[in-house]
């Protein structure tokens, strides 16, 4: 099954080959594609999520980079995941849009007793969820790799708390931090439990890494992974300098926080933008940001920076948010 409002044209290059995943099936943790490695000493259990969308191939390279190179922590436990695996596996680059997810959004389906609910719908997203939410629950630090629908400068997204953007001023990215909320639509895995629970030392940062299918994904994929990681703790002193100092990957030297404020829900199936707008555009207050049928989105602050504009417009989707700067 595939969602039929995903067959979209996409007019932009797959640049990426997406790895075989096919070895990490059978994993050591009872849950297929989720893979532990355990130092055997005292330290935090670190977890790398991978493809939480089918279409985003670069935290699958990443992750499989790491794993290729049987690199080991030193200190506690690293666990690794390539989570919406059917979506993934079906991948098309001739169509990438259709395998974001199968049924539904895998990324908005941890408040608070969603994945509980009974009730609810079986699809392959929530069953999928539902295998790997304990570990993500037992997990101390987590980084959710993503990418995004248009060519933008890579995103660190902290959640709505404080300890997020510390967390994120760690690990050293060059790269806008942005301090949100998520989706009105259901909660991202980054803000689950405790995660989102300011009396907690857990923590979790989501990373957009660019274009979904650029080359240069790729590498911020990795070069994220290996800060993560070595903000953490888990590897020795020296893992991953050669590839950091080597590549020199960030180009963007923007490490400012940005708020997000307001947060566009489409209403109706007539949303439209003003303009093609790609991601991280800065408008000044009251520019025309878009039209949902009658009602007109404007900027509503002095500088309003546009994060992720959306080309998938439907009802109850997240179009925009709007951000601003914090001094």
């Amino acid at each position: 099954m595939s969602d039929p409002r995903l067959d979209y044209e996409n007019d932009l290059p797959v640049e990426l080959i997406s790895p075989d995943i096919s070895s990490y099936k059978n994993s050591n943790t009872g849950v297929d594609y989720v893979l532990t490695l355990d130092s055997g000493f005292s330290g935090p259990h670190v977890f790398v999520s991978s493809v939480v969308h089918g279409n985003e191939p670069c935290g699958a390279i990443a992750v499989d980079w790491f794993l290729k190179n049987d690199y080991r922590p030193t200190n506690g436990k690293i666990s690794l995941g390539f989570m919406n695996v059917e979506a993934y596996l079906a991948f098309d680059p001739k169509n990438p849009n259709r395998t974001r997810w199968i049924e539904e959004d895998f990324n908005r389906l941890w408040a608070p007793g969603v994945l509980e609910n009974n009730n609810r719908k079986k699809t392959s997203e929530f069953c999928r969820a539902n295998e790997v939410k304990h570990i993500i629950n037992n997990v101390d630090l987590l980084l959710d790799i993503h990418s995004m629908q248009k060519p933008c400068i890579p995103l660190m997204m902290a959640g709505m708390l404080e300890k997020g953007i510390v967390f994120a001023k760690q690990l050293g990215v060059e790269m806008p931090i942005i301090s949100d909320t998520g989706h009105k639509e259901g909660m991202r895995m980054r803000d689950f439990m405790e995660f989102s629970d300011y009396k907690s030392q857990k923590n979790a940062l989501l990373v957009e890494c660019g274009q979904h299918w650029e080359k240069k994904s790729e590498n911020i994929a990795k070069e994220t992974l290996v800060k993560f990681l070595r903000s953490t703790g888990v590897m020795n002193q020296d893992f991953g300098m050669d590839y950091i100092s080597e590549k020199n990957l960030s180009e963007n030297k923007d490490s400012n926080v940005y708020k997000v404020g307001e947060i566009i829900t489409i209403k109706t199936e007539n949303f439209t933008f003003e303009k093609d707008w790609q991601g991280f555009d800065k408008l000044k207050k009251g520019s025309i940001i878009g039209k949902d049928d009658k009602e007109i989105i404007y900027a509503p602050f002095e500088e309003t920076i546009l994060i992720m504009p959306s080309r998938r417009l439907f009802q109850g989707k997240t179009a925009v948010r709007l951000a601003y700067k914090l001094n």
